[in-house]
């Protein structure tokens, strides 16, 4: 099979196409045909940082994690699938983990599922990632109907899914960003723009909860604005947290008594632990896109798979609009 090969680490790496054995099927997983692959953060992180990160691939290595495709082969001892199945999930590229940027994958049964009827393979293929990451986050914080629920950095891979998700749970939900593009996107989703740049934490919690503060804030963004989620929240608030490397002041997290879950949607893939939940969640996951109440937005370009180089800039410039995707076949 065709591969895209890393052989160094570094950011003039060069992805490498090359032609490779197909894998083969073992017992517990099942071999696919990938149709399309998205590129996530995490991805350009292990190019960049290579070892530095202790989750990235002996090279020469395969990298992606996301991907939607149909099965070709089916493993020992695994029965909830069929060949000619059309699936979707996160479950390659990181560890030792062959990743998505080939035209075939083996991958574990329980990192999988059906991908949803009415999305495309492209569709499909940007959601695992950042669609499992975003209903973990609200599913530990708790989300409730009725609650008042901000987003930080709603038009972001996490961000968008967020939004939709918090929505189709039944939440009154807010989101943060900085521009036009942001703003159409988030009150596309129907929740309540908030402009980072013009507003104040205390201007947007004194006008959208009368200065209580929201019940559950998602914060995608990390880093220095954790505080601004601390700050936003209510009393015995829920934050959820998916960039949380970081020293910060705990203080205003002890006196107003808040819940902080931490995600990292990796675990399962890194420690083989629990990975029939990465199952379950897009299963559910496929189920709620199947309704209308959940579609992830793709970048306006397009790359073939000897393009992943190009890809992986495109995310990195920061111009991207979207999931970057990237088709297989």
């Amino acid at each position: 099979m065709k591969a895209m090969l890393l052989r160094s680490y570094g950011e003039n790496s060069e992805f490498e196409a090359t032609d490779v054995s197909t894998p083969e099927v073992k017992p517990g997983h099942v071999l696919v045909k990938i149709a399309a692959s998205s590129v996530n953060t995490v991805d350009t992180m292990i190019r960049n940082m290579g070892k530095d990160l202790p989750l990235s691939p002996d090279t020469p290595a395969i990298l992606g994690m996301d991907f939607a495709g149909t099965i070709e082969a089916i493993g020992e001892g695994v029965d909830s699938f069929a060949v000619g199945d059309e699936v979707y999930g996160c479950a390659g590229g990181l560890a030792d983990l062959p990743g998505t940027l080939a035209e075939n994958i083996v991958a574990d049964a329980k990192l999988i599922a059906r991908k949803p009827k009415n999305l495309s393979m492209r569709e499909a293929a940007a959601i695992p990632l950042v669609g499992i990451t975003a209903y973990e986050g609200l599913k530990r914080a708790a989300i409730k109907a009725g609650q008042k629920v901000l987003v930080h950095g709603g038009s972001g891979g996490v961000g968008h899914l967020a939004i939709q998700l918090a929505k189709h749970f039944g939440a009154d939900v807010y989101s943060t960003g900085g521009g036009e593009k942001q703003k159409a996107l988030i009150e596309g989703f129907g929740a309540t723009f908030i402009n980072y740049k013009t507003e104040s934490v205390e201007d947007y919690v004194a006008k959208h909860t009368d200065g209580a503060g929201f019940d559950l804030v998602f914060d995608t963004v990390g880093g220095a604005n954790m505080l601004n989620s601390f700050n936003a929240a209510a009393l015995n608030g829920q934050i959820a947290s998916t960039v949380s490397m970081c020293e910060i002041d705990l203080s205003v997290v002890h006196f107003k008594g808040l819940s902080l879950h931490v995600v990292f949607m990796l675990i399962p893939m890194l420690h083989d632990y629990r990975r029939e939940e990465h199952a379950h969640i897009l299963s559910e996951l496929a189920k709620i896109a199947e309704s209308g109440e959940l579609k992830p937005v793709l970048d306006e370009t397009n790359f073939s798979l000897e393009e992943a180089g190009l890809a992986h800039a495109r995310l990195e410039s920061g111009q991207a609009m979207g999931k970057v995707v990237i088709e297989n076949r």
